[in-house]
């Protein structure tokens, strides 16, 4: 069975992540991006206490994501790739060749210089034109926070606006 969901959450690996998508898809492991969190043994221990003991986490940079991602897809558990930002999706799916088609945006939240989008998807301009950059490349990109809201469209979202 192919990844379940390529999701950007600035939280990485939290309860709703965990609870809200891991139940309804049934998920079996996580593969955690983040170049920063792969060299660090306590941040992956910290993300490992917040999974429950069936569920594997498995930790890599961009590159080794890249290389290991078709024995991931090729598993029959379901997974889920996480990252934490747009640009480490960006480089992953550019590394990827076209083998990620769709992602899904979670939580992005508020810091200085980000406009809010929906009220848990906050960006500036340069992450716009990454989100931009990953649909030209074919990749269905929504913004969808748990699995039974509805998915908004790339165009939708970022023509949305919200009062700060």
């Amino acid at each position: 069975m192919p990844i379940e969901l390529y999701r950007i959450d600035d939280r990485l690996i939290h309860g709703q992540v965990v609870v809200g998508w891991g139940q309804p898809l049934n998920l079996s492991f996580i593969v955690l991006v983040d170049d920063d969190v792969a060299e660090s043994e306590w941040e992956q221990e910290l993300y490992r206490m917040g999974v429950p003991p069936d569920m594997s986490v498995y930790f890599h940079d961009v590159p080794s994501a890249a290389a290991a991602l078709p024995g991931y897809q090729a598993d029959a558990r379901p997974g889920i790739v996480l990252v934490g930002d747009i640009g480490t999706m960006t480089r992953l799916v550019d590394a990827t060749n076209g083998s990620i088609h769709a992602v899904n945006l979670g939580g992005v939240h508020h810091s200085p210089g980000r406009t809010p989008r929906l009220r848990y998807v906050f960006l500036t301009n340069a992450e716009e034109q990454g989100l931009r950059a990953i649909a030209q490349r074919g990749v269905d990109v929504s913004a969808q926070d748990v699995p039974g809201a509805r998915p908004v469209p790339l165009d939708e979202l970022l023509s949305a606006t919200l009062d700060a």
